[in-house]
């Protein structure tokens, strides 16, 4: 891939309102779709925000009619906010476009940066993003008091860690020992150009998490750089690691249009 521009739209005090960053991302897909400008990436803050993908149910979102903006990326309901820095890479992709090669880079540059900071991350099965691996679940301790057997979450699919108290709170998976995710990626592609992007946990308050069901997962949480390094750390340490890291892998990669099959 060619040279990856970065602009950094704002952060802290100058967070960027969510509809304001998905219309500055619309003008510049159009504009890398037209070749008027190179890759871009653009990098910024949110003010707090719930935004649902379109595999979003009901059963995920707030309880008590906080406002979500439902976008057209893929995925499924998360939190934007303070402390969290979001990065939108808006790339033109070969044709056929593989989506999940794209993914897996992004996850990589995540991988790479978290690492540099001693953290140790990695990929889930079946679970995009980047995730802190817990305890086998025979060596968790259990939610309530209760023996893996009878874990509610395992068993009921009525279910519902939104009403059943912070044992069960997406945001207290690292005290439970579970996996728990540190990075959340949903992308778009259209024309060939790539939308959206991640989210990467710094410092945030994660408990706004506990609200929805992130990412429509039931038996894993959330987790922060700051929460798992045990320190403070801010946006302005992060930033340029991460910058690196997306220049490293996105503009090092060759990413061949994927294999169409053929038959005889």
């Amino acid at each position: 891939m060619g040279e990856l521009r970065f602009v950094r739209l704002g952060f802290g005090g100058d967070a960027v309102e969510y509809q304001e960053a998905w219309q500055k991302q619309r003008e510049v897909h159009a504009a890398r779709f037209a070749d008027e400008v190179p890759d871009t990436c653009l990098l910024l803050e949110h003010p707090p925000v719930y935004t649902a993908g379109r595999r979003t149910e009901d059963s995920e979102r707030p309880l008590d009619g906080t406002p979500v903006v439902d976008v057209d990326r893929g995925g499924k309901i998360t939190w934007h906010g303070p402390g969290q820095l979001v990065g939108y890479p808006i790339l033109k992709l070969p044709r056929p476009v593989d989506v999940v090669a794209h993914v897996r880079r992004l996850e990589e540059a995540l991988i790479n940066a978290c690492a540099e900071f001693g953290l140790a991350t990695s990929r889930v099965e079946g679970r995009s993003g980047v995730w802190v691996l817990g305890d086998p679940v025979e060596q968790r301790p259990s939610a309530g008091g209760l023996s893996l057997d009878f874990d509610p979450r395992l068993h009921d699919e009525e279910f519902d860690p939104r009403l059943n108290g912070p044992e069960y709170a997406p945001s207290n998976a690292g005290q439970r020992r579970e996996d728990r995710k540190l990075a959340a990626i949903g992308i778009r592609i259209a024309k060939g150009v790539s939308m959206h992007g991640f989210a990467l946990n710094v410092n945030p308050d994660n408990t706004w998490f506990d609200r929805i069901v992130p990412c429509g997962i039931r038996d894993a949480g959330v987790a922060s750089l700051a929460g798992e390094l045990g320190r403070d750390i801010t946006i302005a340490e992060v930033l340029p690691v991460v910058e690196r890291q997306l220049r490293e892998v996105l503009e090092g990669a060759d990413p061949l249009p994927r294999a169409v099959g053929t038959t005889a």
